[in-house]
């Protein structure tokens, strides 16, 4: 579909480019934005260095972990250890965690007007900053939400009373056997709904959030569409990034806006329509909420 030829970022400097988004976004009939983990991290909500170290140095110095992420897939000995582990993550990522402005300033953006939120953040920061749950589709799931490890069923349980009594009563790395979730029709180990392999969930909500999704593009593909995507990098590029592309090339009213540090690129057919800024996500949705308000 695209040549080999690439663009990399956009003429003007952070300015200009700033100017350009803030045009488009006022002059547009619908936005769609498309987030992933680096807008968390400009948000300061960073999955390795001092923040890990304040908050796991004791799994670091008994089981070798060096980050939240890798953290997530280490073999832990038993499922009270898996379980002291989930539970302080969720809770510092997920429950007691405070909304990152640059989801405040996101917000402001959207605000009054025509959008939908397309996401593989699954620490749920679009909806506490106030997003539309009806304009949101967080497709690799929620740390706040358990489904059976088989799975037997296709539903998902909110976790929150569960992962703050695991989180206060864990000791020596452990949660008490107890506290250890079980699925309440098989009996099978209870996991969390993230899409790491073929066993995730996607139950009613998420099918009605799929077809939410479809209904905007369907509604607003020929329209003036502002694309603007996120911190999103190169891991699973398939459910944003090459769908963005896509839509800017069948579109010529879209304006495809990449916002990302270090990780850009764009297929050079879309030069004329898009702004590629190689900046800190935080900044660039600050300057462009200030050139709106």
């Amino acid at each position: 579909m695209f040549s080999s030829q690439w663009i990399t970022t956009s003429t003007g400097g952070f300015s200009g480019c700033v100017d350009r988004i803030a045009d488009a976004v006022r002059d547009a009939d619908a936005i769609l934005v498309g987030a992933g983990a680096g807008l968390s991290t400009a948000a300061g909500f960073a999955y390795a260095g001092k923040r890990f170290d304040d908050n796991f140095a004791d799994f670091r110095d008994a089981y070798g972990i060096t980050d939240m992420y890798s953290g997530g897939f280490y073999p832990f000995p038993d499922e009270e250890s898996l379980w002291a582990w989930w539970s302080r993550s969720i809770l510092l990522n997920r429950y007691d965690c405070p909304v990152g402005q640059p989801y405040l300033d996101l917000l402001h953006m959207l605000r009054g007007r025509e959008y939908f939120v397309l996401t593989t953040n699954v620490d749920h920061q679009f909806q506490r900053a106030g997003i539309d749950h009806d304009r949101l589709f967080y497709t690799q799931g929620d740390y706040g939400l358990l489904q059976c490890s088989k799975p037997c069923h296709q539903a998902t349980y909110d976790n929150e009373e569960l992962v703050r009594q695991m989180a206060e009563r864990q000791s020596d790395l452990r949660v008490p056997s107890e506290l250890v979730p079980r699925c309440p029709r098989c009996g099978a180990p209870m996991s969390l709904n993230l899409r790491c392999d073929d066993t995730f969930v996607e139950d009613e909500g998420w099918h009605a959030a799929a077809k939410r999704y479809d209904d905007f593009l369907r509604e607003h593909r020929r329209d003036r569409i502002v694309l603007l995507e996120v911190g999103v990098g190169g891991n699973t590029p398939v459910i944003i990034k090459y769908p963005f592309w896509k839509l800017a090339s069948q579109n010529r009213h879209a304006t495809y806006v990449q916002l990302n540090k270090g990780e850009m690129l764009a297929p050079s057919q879309l030069e004329r329509q898009s702004v590629l800024l190689d900046c800190d996500a935080a900044e660039a949705l600050s300057a462009v909420r200030e050139r709106l308000s």
